[in-house]
């Protein structure tokens, strides 16, 4: 079953971006060992629009842990700034950390996996339903520009770990509405406008997520998942 599927994972390392920092990562821990789950969770500060302080990451995660065999590029967010008024400054933002930390992170995993011989890591990018269809709404054109990029980015990549011979798989997943904080960093100004994105119908949530890395982790090695798309049942479009 699934948890058998998994076990070839055990003793393994898996880097997750923009995971819960300081306090939020200890209580991840605690939950991780109160569930029963083997493995510890290490919080690691990285700025990941600092190619720097990545690369440092994965000179420290070298160090300590030998390399990374899973990646999963979960990092993003979106700013409300639309293509005829936006501020330069939010369009940059969110190009440093949805296209380039998600590509620096591809390629420091992949060359991890590389130089300890790993033939069967996993890189999985965390995209958006707006990767795929632009929606009517423009606070997040540019946004949807950038996770675009992700699926461009995660079949290009696909194409590559093949001309490379290896069987590094390369998945994304493409939620709809998840219950975080996304729409309040969006609407940061709107408050309660974030809220009723999020009360409006009944999210995803972030263990739904979880649950869909999960299975793509557990898919058999000469399985390769493309892509999951999932909203929740009641969302429009």
């Amino acid at each position: 079953g699934r948890a058998g599927a998994m076990e070839r994972w055990t003793g393994r390392v898996a880097l997750v971006t923009g995971a819960s920092v300081g306090i939020g990562a200890a209580k991840l821990a605690a939950e991780c060992q109160s569930a029963g789950y083997p493995g510890t969770l290490i919080p690691y500060k990285c700025d990941l629009s600092n190619e720097e302080e990545i690369l440092s990451m994965f000179s420290a995660i070298k160090t300590l842990h030998q390399g990374v065999d899973v990646c999963i590029n979960n990092a993003g967010l979106a700013r409300p700034e639309p293509l005829l008024s936006g501020r330069t400054e939010g369009w940059r933002t969110m190009i440093d950390v949805n296209v380039m930390a998600v590509s620096i992170c591809t390629r420091e995993a992949y060359q991890s996996m590389k130089e300890r011989n790993i033939d069967d890591g996993h890189i999985i990018n965390i995209n958006s339903m707006n990767g795929h269809s632009v929606v009517p709404q423009s606070v997040v054109h540019f946004y949807s520009a950038t996770k675009y990029a992700v699926t461009a980015l995660t079949e290009g990549l696909r194409q590559e770990l093949r001309e490379a011979r290896t069987h590094i798989r390369a998945t994304c997943i493409s939620p709809g509405l998840v219950e975080t904080g996304f729409a309040f960093k969006l609407h940061d100004n709107d408050p309660e406008r974030a809220a009723a994105t999020y009360e409006s119908i009944r999210c995803l949530k972030a263990e739904d997520m979880a649950n869909a890395v999960i299975y793509v982790l557990s898919a058999p090695p000469h399985v390769q998942i493309g892509d999951i798309q999932m909203r929740p049942t009641e969302q429009i479009s």
